[in-house]
C-alpha cells in the first residue's frame, strides 16, 4: 500500500473537520462528470459481504423535486409543532435544507437483500446492508468536500414520499436524499452549533 507521509495525514484530518452539512449553496452546476467520478470514489466504501447495497438516483425532474420539497415542507411544519416553548423559535429560524439552491439532488437508498455478496455477514444483522449504504454516503461526503463541494443531507422527509416520487422498487431502503453543490459560504464551526442549537462534544470512550 502507499506509504501515507505526515503532511498528508494532516491533510486528512483537515477533511474530517472541514466535513460540513451544507444549506447555503451556490447555483453553479457541476462540471460534467464529476458526479460520476464522485459516486466512483463512494462505492469504494466497505459493505457487508462485498454485497454493495447502495442504489444512486440522481433527481433532475422538476415535477419530482417538488414532490420532495413538498413531503420535506410538511415534516418540518410537524417538528415545528413539536417543539417546546423554549426551542420552537430557534427551530424555525434554522435553515434546514439546501432544497431550492442546490444543483444537484442525489437520494441515495439500499437495497436490503441485495443478490451480490451471497446474504454473507447479514444472517445475525440484516441492518448491515443499510449501514454499508451509509459509509457510501459518508465516503461520497468526503471526497465532495475534497473537491471543494458541500454536502447535505436532507432528514426531515417521510420515506414512502419520497420514494413514491422517484418511483424506485418498493422493497428499497431510503437513506437519505442529498443537496450536492458548491457552499456559498465556509464557516469553521457547524451552522447548527454557530446558531446555538447543539455543541460538539469531545469523546467519551467506555472501558470494559
Amino acid at each position: 500500500m502507499p506509504d501515507f507521509s505526515p503532511a498528508f495525514r494532516e491533510q486528512l484530518r483537515d477533511l474530517f473537520r472541514w466535513r460540513r452539512d451544507v444549506r447555503h449553496f451556490r447555483p453553479d452546476p457541476l462540471p460534467e462528470g464529476l458526479l460520476e467520478d464522485l459516486l466512483e470514489v463512494a462505492a469504494l466504501a466497505p459493505s457487508v459481504g462485498l454485497s454493495q447495497p447502495w442504489r444512486f438516483v440522481l433527481v433532475e425532474a422538476p415535477a419530482r423535486r417538488a414532490a420532495v420539497r413538498a413531503s420535506f415542507a410538511a415534516c418540518n411544519a410537524a417538528a415545528l409543532a413539536r417543539q417546546d416553548g423554549g426551542r420552537a423559535g430557534l427551530y424555525a429560524r434554522l435553515k434546514l435544507a439546501g432544497l431550492d439552491e442546490a444543483p444537484c439532488h442525489l437520494a441515495i437508498f439500499a437495497e436490503p437483500e441485495p443478490a451480490q455478496g451471497h446474504g454473507l455477514g447479514r444472517a445475525t444483522m440484516p441492518e448491515m446492508a443499510a449501514y454499508s449504504a451509509v459509509l457510501a454516503a459518508h465516503t461520497l461526503w468526503l471526497v465532495a468536500r475534497a473537491e471543494g463541494l458541500g454536502l447535505g443531507w436532507v432528514s426531515i422527509l417521510e420515506p414512502e414520499a419520497v420514494k413514491a416520487a422517484l418511483e424506485v422498487p418498493a422493497g428499497w431502503v431510503l437513506i437519505g436524499y442529498f443537496c450536492l453543490g458548491y457552499p456559498r459560504e465556509e464557516h469553521e464551526r457547524p451552522e447548527l452549533e454557530r446558531a446555538g442549537w447543539e455543541r460538539r462534544r469531545r469523546v467519551e470512550l467506555l472501558r470494559r
